[in-house]
């Protein structure tokens, strides 16, 4: 599955998080670098307004350090959510399917491959694996979102609030 209009994501995530049990919202991204923070600043917007059956984390640039919070909280599915280089118009965004990454052809700015991580997740948990992700403008130091990013940050952050409160 990958969807890419707001709508379609809208709809991609409802239907993904049927038959939800728990579920993980992992921000992913560098506070300090431009649109790479747009992961983290959902997940941040999120803190504190969803359900208790989800768990919001924010990992920045390290998932791999939540790998245990993850496991502990033992979701049914666990959405990823961060910018990569997808070879589309800034502020776009895809939902993917953790079996489509495969084929799916993103650059991150993480050490430990996105791919990876799934499939270690998936292991672990079972769940489904789900990423959320975000073309960049700006990945520069010291920078701020971008009116394209933070446009599609908003957008996105309210369909997520719209499904898991």
């Amino acid at each position: 599955m990958v969807y890419t209009l707001v709508d379609d994501i809208a709809q991609g995530l409802k239907d993904w998080l049927f038959a939800v049990g728990h579920v993980v919202v992992a921000g992913i991204g560098n506070p300090i670098r431009g649109d790479d923070y747009a992961g983290l600043k959902i997940a941040e917007s999120l803190q504190g307004k969803v359900s208790s059956n989800v768990c919001v984390l924010e990992c920045e640039t390290v998932p791999e350090s939540f790998l245990l919070d993850i496991e502990i909280f033992h979701p049914t599915h666990v959405l990823l959510v961060d910018t990569a280089v997808l070879g589309a118009q800034p502020g776009e965004a895809r939902l993917v399917d953790s079996s489509a990454i495969a084929w799916f052809s993103a650059f991150s700015s993480h050490v430990l491959p996105l791919r990876i991580f799934c499939e270690y997740v998936l292991k672990m948990t079972g769940a489904k694996v789900a990423l959320l992700l975000i073309e960049p403008k700006n990945m520069e130091f010291g920078g701020s979102l971008s009116p394209e990013v933070q446009t599609a940050v908003d957008k996105l952050t309210g369909i997520l609030l719209g499904l898991l409160r």
